[in-house]
């Protein structure tokens, strides 16, 4: 005969509670044990991710402003390379400064019209640029941004006319000679030199006479770089032109500046002209075959 080996388990009761002892129960974790494990397992993490987050965004944009640096920087290398293959290192060293001078007279312009600038760049050959979202709130502002360049880059010319007369090296002589005659070249009134900008606030109708000498130029003396100015200049000019004569009111006011300010501007292009010129005479350095 068969039987079932199992044997229940005994069934235990429970022992009797003495009526007079306290109830006992089992407490769980207090409220602020559970908002503490709360924050560390999901604030304390999120804010360590966020913290890591805006370490890397800090990291990111101190490398993206080394990476300006090192652009301007390698453009102004490569551009030293390029002229020290026909002057040699040392001038094309001091053009390079020379250049980078004369752009800064833009950047700290624009900076005073409230216009952050780009750190300048350096084109073999075609000197440096800068870009900027505008030039200014009128014409007025883009003339005295245009200005700005051959004022402090003529400053820096006439410091090498110094250091020429201090050493009697006729290094500082060509370098100033150099400078006197690129500020002078840049003031031609035809966009989108620096003469053209002054033109803005003066004459706009002075750009066709800018850019017909300067298609005359490049007949008179056929230059890669007179040429590529000249396709440059057809462009902005007709661009310009053509928005005056659509009549818009935003480019009428633009183009609205004070008779006082047009004066400024006028005294201020023929007296670097004038100062220019006389800066190329006194370190003009007659060539001997």
């Amino acid at each position: 005969m068969e039987h079932d080996s199992t044997t229940p388990a005994p069934v235990l009761s429970p022992p009797a509670r003495d009526p007079d002892r306290p109830r006992s129960t089992v407490a769980g974790p207090r409220r602020d044990q559970r908002r503490e494990s709360f924050f560390k397992r999901r604030i304390a993490p999120l804010g360590a991710a966020i913290l890591a987050l805006l370490a890397k965004l800090k990291t990111i944009l101190l490398a993206a402003s080394q990476l300006k640096l090192l652009a301007t920087a390698g453009t102004m290398l490569v551009s030293i390379a390029a002229y020290a293959t026909i002057w040699g290192f040392w001038f094309a060293l001091g053009l390079v400064v020379l250049l980078l001078v004369h752009e800064l007279g833009h950047v700290i312009a624009l900076r005073r019209e409230g216009i952050r600038a780009s750190a300048p760049m350096f084109v073999p050959f075609l000197g440096a640029v800068i870009s900027a979202r505008s030039l200014g709130d009128d014409a007025a502002a883009e003339a005295r941004v245009g200005l700005a360049g051959p004022i402090l880059g003529s400053l820096g010319a006439a410091a090498c006319l110094i250091a020429w007369h201090l050493t009697g090296a006729d290094y500082w002589r060509a370098l100033a000679f150099t400078g006197f005659f690129l500020n002078l070249f840049n003031l031609l009134p035809v966009l989108p030199l620096d003469g053209g900008r002054a033109m803005a606030a003066m004459a706009p109708w002075m750009w066709f006479v800018g850019f017909a000498a300067m298609v005359g130029l490049a007949i008179v003396w056929p230059n890669p770089v007179i040429f590529i100015i000249v396709v440059f200049a057809a462009r902005e000019t007709w661009r310009r032109w053509k928005a005056r004569r659509a009549g818009d009111a935003g480019q009428a006011g633009y183009y609205r500046v004070a008779p006082r300010n047009r004066a400024l501007v006028a005294l201020v292009y023929l007296g670097l002209i004038a100062l220019l010129v006389l800066g190329m005479d006194l370190t003009h350095l007659p060539r001997t075959l």
